[in-house]
């Protein structure tokens, strides 16, 4: 989601857990990840290193660029969520904050995954934005329907067989 995405929603709902990540990043990052990059700035300075031609102090600069963009992005996601309340949270469907059981029969597994908004979507934690191929593909979708969906690695299709809160 980028800034005139942001600047112009409403509001963003954002799961209890979500909101609270995002909160503690936007904390990590403000107060300790700045913290650090000061210092790493500092002890160039120290030892005469702050030159042109300091490749150190370059990459030091880039993130610290790359942090500041971050601690933007979360005020601004911050400023403009909400908290998804759980009692709001479908089961009869796929909706905003349902964990959703799939079953790909073509490799005999079951996994679960978590539907969310953009900014708080981790696939590495199976929190899948509701705006990503497989997000869409779901929404709406009942225990016992297929979705198919156009994954990067072809398409791929899977039946729902359970949905909580």
């Amino acid at each position: 989601m980028d800034d005139r995405e942001l600047e112009s929603s409403a509001r963003i709902l954002l799961t209890r857990e979500g909101h609270k990540r995002l909160k503690e990043e936007l904390r990590y990052l403000s107060v300790e990840k700045r913290a650090e990059i000061a210092e790493r700035i500092r002890e160039s300075k120290d030892h005469g290193e702050y030159s042109e031609d300091n490749s150190e102090l370059d990459e030091v600069k880039v993130e610290q660029a790359m942090v500041e963009n971050r601690i933007n992005e979360l005020k601004l996601v911050l400023s403009n969520a909400e908290t998804l309340q759980t009692r709001k949270i479908p089961t009869d469907s796929v909706g905003l904050g349902s964990r959703v059981s799939l079953r790909d029969k073509r490799r005999r597994i079951e996994f679960e995954i978590r539907v969310v908004a953009s900014p708080e979507a981790n696939a590495d934690e199976d929190l899948i934005s509701l705006e990503s191929p497989l997000g869409k593909a779901l929404i709406g979708g009942a225990v016992g329907d297929i979705i198919k969906y156009e994954a990067p690695g072809g398409p791929l299709r899977y039946e729902i067989v359970g949905i909580r809160k």
